[in-house]
């Protein structure tokens, strides 16, 4: 597997198997660029060349603006133990997706989706969603390995379409459908920690849980973001009693999903230290 690093330091962001690093889409480049130049070499002096002043920051652990995040970096620097592996990159209009693992933040590693959104050239808001590392699932898959490379970017409307559709008919109104009528029946892909590949993994995941008393529901998809093959979904919801986020990037081959990773987490508590803008 091919690796560019873009920056080392007392910190690391480095780039996995990621044809996206050379793509021309400006917001793109300019989200890359800002990770490498700010977390990845550990330099907080760097965040005002490419974060706006009022910076609008949705994780409930750190406040807006452009000083706490200075702060942040300036921290990870000095720890000397974080490094990002970004696997990969998706933009879409004035959003730029990440999909990551972080070390540093703690003891165990974390996966991430982070969402930046760019206004006049800067980095004005974030939002994220963070799980800790867990092992490969029953088919062997981990949390960010397997397929990387865009293609199809003429059919990104259709299969931001396809997914929206089907995460609203399927996990919100709960409608009757043709589960084969948006998955692969033959070729599913799947990267979540419990869950094993297939239509049929799937539904025995969901067997287990509805043994166990215990219901997922999502209420509301609050972003779709696409490019080509690859379509992220940010929604709220709940996993029995407890309100969770839920982001979702699926992989779209020949007009249905083929490939699914996600970051499920609690939601924050409104009394978090810095929820003012909220989660979504």
């Amino acid at each position: 597997m091919k690796l560019n690093t873009l920056a080392a330091s007392a910190a690391a962001v480095t780039f996995v198997a990621l044809a996206a690093a050379a793509d021309t889409n400006t917001n793109k480049t300019l989200a890359i660029e800002a990770l490498g130049a700010t977390l990845g070499a550990g330099n907080p002096a760097a965040v005002d060349q490419y974060f706006a002043p009022d910076y609008v920051q949705h994780n409930p652990d750190i406040a807006d603006g452009a000083e706490p995040l200075k702060g942040m970096i300036g921290h990870l620097a000095a720890s000397g133990a974080f490094k990002a592996d970004v696997f990969r990159v998706i933009a879409d209009g004035d959003l730029v997706a990440f999909h990551s693992r972080y070390e540093g933040f703690g003891p165990t590693p974390m996966i991430a989706f982070d969402v930046f959104r760019i206004e006049d050239g800067k980095i004005a808001e974030h939002w994220d969603n963070l799980i800790p590392e867990a092992a490969p699932n029953p088919s062997g898959h981990t949390q960010t390995d397997g397929a990387t490379e865009l293609t199809d970017l003429d059919k990104t409307a259709a299969n931001k379409a396809l997914v929206e559709e089907f995460v609203t008919k399927a996990l919100i109104t709960h409608e009757h459908i043709e589960f084969t009528d948006y998955i692969n029946p033959t070729n599913y892909v799947q990267h979540n920690p419990m869950v094993a590949d297939g239509l049929q993994g799937f539904g025995a995941f969901m067997g287990e849980m509805a043994a166990k008393g215990i219901t997922m529901t999502y209420n509301e998809v609050h972003q779709v973001i696409g490019e080509g093959n690859f379509v992220l979904t940010l929604s709220d919801g709940a996993i029995g009693d407890q309100a969770q986020a839920f982001y979702d990037l699926f992989r779209v081959e020949d007009g249905l999903i083929v490939e699914h990773w996600d970051v499920i987490a609690p939601m924050p508590a409104t009394d978090a230290p810095h929820n003012k803008a909220g989660k979504f």
